[in-house]
């Protein structure tokens, strides 16, 4: 198993493999196999290594193209800016339109401004 993604996502934060390594408390050589697919690393390894990348191991593991970390994937930004989910909002069993979201939007800051 090749962690393939893991050459990306280290040079998208701009760190060397040695980087890398000293935040894992192993060796260059140790990572520099786990991008070739030379060695696996335990598991223990992996954890540390999407927390450091900030991704999950599925997405390090080819499992999900989606790169957020879990944390981030609980969030759910609502903004006028943003693209309809690829996921359906209910409200009492029926989904919610996108003028019923532009109208919640508008309530939850109105809301807001009252309380200050």
């Amino acid at each position: 198993m090749k962690l393939t993604r893991l050459t990306e996502l280290r040079k998208q934060k701009k760190w060397t493999m040695q980087e890398t390594a000293d935040q894992l408390g192993i060796a260059k050589s140790t990572y520099a196999g786990y991008e070739s697919g030379y060695r696996q690393p335990s598991l223990d390894s992996l954890i540390k290594l999407a927390d450091i990348m900030n991704t999950s191991i599925d997405y390090l593991l080819n499992r999900t193209d989606d790169p957020r970390s879990p944390d981030d994937q609980k969030m759910v930004l609502l903004d006028d800016s943003s693209q309809p989910p690829d996921w359906e909002i209910r409200i009492d069993g029926a989904a919610a339109t996108e003028d019923e979201l532009h109208d919640f939007l508008a309530f939850v800051r109105t809301k807001r401004q009252l309380r200050q």
